[in-house]
């Protein structure tokens, strides 16, 4: 039987609407409380990036179901950031039956997202403005994955080097998809990226997961203090993932190459200095 829709998952959905309209609505040069008729200005950017989040957790949702691990409805979680949120989140039972469900729910949830968080992307980026580098002052900048800076350069055609695009709201919330796609692809612990690198490689991947803590450190170091944030927080939430049912089950080629996909959009999406001052 599907998880039913409780009454935590519409009041934090209901408030995370609200965190991430004000979110874009501020984006949009609006303050609320002095201009609450113009707070819809900020519905493109919420409604854009509740999709993205949407997209990524029903995508896990529905592969858990059709493997049939207990999974719950997504819990959106309010913020009070500049995206108006933390994310949101699906609750699975363990255990799961083999590596091949493991691969299919590990990667549908990143995959998902990523494809609606590329179509935001190139939506928003048409309708961004482009100003010559030195000319936006203050504030905050934010960085650069290969795939944003193609993307930048095929719809603008401008060298993202050269000048500074101040974002549409859409693509905003595109780029935010991205770099949560990135995330949610370190393979580390149960991450989705996790997830996927134990479906590989099995018992093995203890030894990626540790890897990563002092590469995440030495990114934190030479490129953004965020990553030693992330290095602690997997830490103390663990390298380890429980074991499959059936571990003697092997991948088919299918599940394989959706984990060399799952490598490439990692590749593409990884941003090493997401936030920087201007």
């Amino acid at each position: 039987m599907p998880h039913k829709l409780t009454k935590t998952h519409v009041i934090l959905f209901i408030a995370t609407f609200i965190t991430t309209l004000l979110a874009g609505a501020f984006m949009s040069g609006v303050i609320p409380w002095e201009q609450p008729e113009k707070i819809y200005l900020g519905l493109p950017f919420s409604l854009t990036l509740l999709f993205i989040l949407m997209t990524h957790e029903l995508s896990h949702y529905y592969m858990s179901r059709k493997h049939n691990v207990p999974a719950t409805l997504p819990y959106f979680i309010p913020a009070p950031s500049i995206i108006g949120t933390f994310g949101a989140v699906i609750k699975m039972k363990p255990p799961i039956p083999d590596r091949r469900s493991l691969i299919d729910i590990g990667a549908s949830g990143p995959i998902g997202g990523f494809i609606i968080a590329v179509i935001a992307s190139a939506i928003g980026l048409s309708l961004s403005e482009v100003k010559p580098t030195g000319e936006l002052q203050g504030g905050l900048s934010f960085g650069t994955s290969i795939l944003f800076d193609f993307l930048s350069r095929i719809i603008l055609h401008v060298d993202p080097e050269k000048y500074d695009i101040l974002l549409h709201p859409v693509a905003f919330a595109g780029w935010i998809g991205i770099l949560v796609t990135s995330l949610n692809l370190l393979p580390i612990g149960q991450l989705d990226g996790g997830h996927i690198a134990y479906a590989l490689v099995g018992e093995k991947h203890i030894w990626i997961s540790k890897g990563m803590i002092p590469i995440l450190i030495v990114l934190g170091i030479i490129f953004w203090p965020g990553w030693i944030v992330w290095a602690v927080i997997m830490i103390f939430l663990g390298y380890r993932h429980p074991p499959v049912v059936y571990p003697w089950i092997e991948l088919d080629r299918k599940r394989k190459i959706i984990g060399w996909v799952s490598l490439g959009i990692f590749i593409l999406t990884f941003t090493p200095a997401p936030v920087t001052g201007l």
